[in-house]
């Protein structure tokens, strides 16, 4: 691409976020930049948000869904299990299971298979890989029980030399990312993140304005600092873990997992889940909770086991997760049409073609001077908000 192309469109951008990023501006949307007393929330940066809760709940407040809506819950049987197994984690999966007491729900992924083609398409090294891939590992776990066409993006902005992350999931697992700097050097992940913020935007098709929520950057290990995310901006009260492991220029393990109260959870279910999640850190025997236990064979079938030990498992969702990305020449005409006629006429005129490559999966575009007039002769509607605006050409 050349560097006047790149300079001029940018396009080297996703086509979705510039098109997402200028709904927003055009709607008034702006990030919620309020923080709640955090003192009120956290037990202390010295608790592990991977196996224990930074937020705690009022629990004489709820009543457990459960009772709530006199639900009766059963523990899973071997055979209601069997379609879960996934032996050494050949397949890539998103499994979530609520406790017999309908008082606690855990979700838990493996994704090394979504991770090795994201290291492909992006030539991406270890360090930016590692830290995508938890990104990806987050977004997947926190997208588990939304509705097929919702979406959850996941937004590291960051002062560290891997400069930004994100990740975009919807309701079915299929999932996208990209990384700011592909190259990066070795180094440690906390050390290449940095200081900044995460910015968290829900949306729905039918919704009028996306839900969006940010708090900073305290760890630079994305994992805790989407934890402290939930315990501060949404105030859940969960657990949560991702990380992934490598070999030279291969994933090796990579995955997660997420455990929340839900209403009504008791102080006993908390403290034994607590006291399983101490369990589960032991077993995994590395710093890269819960890589250690995927590469050791266990599935996220094993981890969801070892997590409600003593509470009884009912299935919820058994998926596999995809790597799916929307781009398309119609959103490049879309980028294209947000920039004054004049200004397109005279990158065409001294180009002869316009170029862009999609930052989620390396794809690139091009299309010659013909076209792209032809096309943007025949647009209607506004491009940053027609859903139907395609300008295709006769």
């Amino acid at each position: 691409m050349s560097v006047y192309i790149t300079m001029k469109l940018n396009l080297n951008l996703s086509f979705s976020m510039m098109i997402f990023c200028a709904v927003l501006i055009r709607k008034g949307t702006s990030f919620t930049t309020s923080r709640i007393n955090t003192s009120a929330i956290r037990r202390g940066f010295a608790v592990d948000s991977r196996r224990a809760f930074l937020f705690q709940q009022d629990y004489l407040r709820h009543q457990s869904l459960a009772k709530k809506f006199q639900v009766s819950l059963s523990a899973a049987t071997q055979e209601e299990l069997e379609s879960y197994q996934n032996k050494n984690n050949i397949d890539d999966q998103l499994v979530a299971f609520i406790s017999e007491n309908g008082e606690m729900k855990v979700s838990a992924c493996t994704i090394r298979n979504i991770v090795n083609d994201v290291m492909l398409q992006q030539t991406l090294t270890p360090t930016p890989a590692d830290a995508l891939a938890r990104s990806m590992a987050c977004s997947i776990l926190l997208s588990n029980g939304m509705q097929a066409e919702q979406t959850f993006q996941l937004t590291l902005q960051c002062d560290g030399p891997i400069r930004s992350l994100m990740c975009i999931t919807n309701g079915k697992g299929e999932t996208r990312g990209y990384v700011g700097n592909p190259g990066l050097a070795d180094m440690h992940i906390s050390e290449a993140i940095g200081r900044g913020s995460v910015q968290v935007v829900k949306m729905h098709p039918s919704w009028p304005t996306p839900y969006n929520g940010i708090t900073a950057i305290e760890h630079g290990d994305v994992d805790r600092d989407v934890g402290i995310y939930l315990a501060e901006s949404e105030q859940r009260a969960c657990a949560l873990a991702a990380a992934s492991k490598y070999s030279g220029i291969l994933c090796t393990a990579a995955g997660g997992y997420i455990v929340e109260q839900l209403p009504g959870c008791s102080k006993e279910t908390a403290k034994k889940v607590e006291e399983n999640l101490a369990k589960l850190t032991e077993a995994d025997g590395s710093n890269t909770l819960p890589a250690g236990l995927l590469l050791s064979g266990k599935t996220p079938l094993d981890i969801c086991s070892i997590v409600l030990d003593g509470l009884g498992m009912t299935p919820l969702q058994n998926i596999e997760p995809k790597l799916v990305c929307d781009c398309n020449e119609d959103r490049l005409l879309r980028a294209v049409s947000l920039l004054p006629r004049e200004e397109v006429d005279k990158i065409l005129a001294e180009e002869e073609q316009i170029e862009a490559r999609c930052h989620f999966c390396g794809k690139v575009y091009r299309m010659g001077p013909e076209d792209v007039k032809a096309r943007l002769d025949n647009v209607t509607g506004d491009p940053s908000i027609d859903e139907n605006f395609y300008g295709k050409s006769d």
